[in-house]
């Protein structure tokens, strides 16, 4: 049933490697930017609390199959931004994780924004009161205990994100979903086999991840 795989043809692992680095570099942008887009939208300057709001509300309702097209035709094709990329491999994942990384990052600022609602007003004030900035709050008194407050809601955001780059396949990005579509157009004999092979792999991604990090939420939850 699984002969196919004594071949050497197919090298699953290192597709899924690929969607392993994939998911990786795209949660720590998504991180960085989805905080940096929560700053904005909690800031006292309202410049940046609406463009904070409508790049969230815009891009999150944005189909990410056409943000991924999107960076490649437009910044890619159109505009030769190839992100340092040398060869058309390098640059199709550079892009596949720009776009990643623009999509997830508005989720993983509502996230924030809900845990930053959990914190008491009344320690932001006290620390207004005591002459601290608005950033020094925000980075030293709320977005610590807020990042505390939302660890499960990241971890869900985490497993979508891993899910989700599958879409990377669209622009020719070797990782496990253009693997799986070639392995079953040319063992068509085999389908069951091969969905197998990458349903079950994508549960090893995931399952883990949720239960170290359901763990942590545990461990680190703010007692109120």
């Amino acid at each position: 049933m699984f002969d196919f795989l004594d071949s050497g043809q197919y090298d699953v692992l290192g597709a899924f490697w690929v969607t392993v680095q994939l998911t990786l570099y795209s949660a720590v942008g998504s991180l960085i930017w989805g905080t940096v887009l929560a700053g904005m939208r909690v800031s006292p300057v309202p410049l940046l609390r609406g463009f904070g709001t409508a790049y969230v509300n815009l891009v999150r309702n944005t189909p990410l199959t056409l943000l991924v097209i999107g960076c490649s035709l437009g910044l890619s094709q159109t505009l030769g931004i190839n992100l340092g990329g040398d060869t058309f491999k390098e640059t199709g994942f550079r892009l596949a994780v720009l776009g990643l990384i623009a999509y997830t990052g508005t989720f993983v600022c509502e996230a924030l924004r809900s845990g930053i609602n959990t914190v008491p007003v009344g320690q932001a004030e006290a620390a207004r009161a005591l002459g601290l900035s608005f950033f020094q709050v925000l980075t030293l008194i709320v977005l610590p205990q807020a990042f505390r407050a939302v660890v499960a809601p990241l971890a869900n955001v985490l497993i979508a994100l891993t899910k989700n780059t599958t879409v990377a396949a669209t622009i020719g990005v070797a990782e496990a979903a253009l693997l799986m579509k070639e392995m079953m157009e040319n063992e068509a004999q085999a389908l069951f086999a091969v969905f197998a092979i990458f349903a079950l792999g994508f549960v090893l991604l995931t399952l883990p991840t949720g239960l170290f990090l359901g763990w942590v939420a545990k461990r680190v939850a703010v007692k109120r």
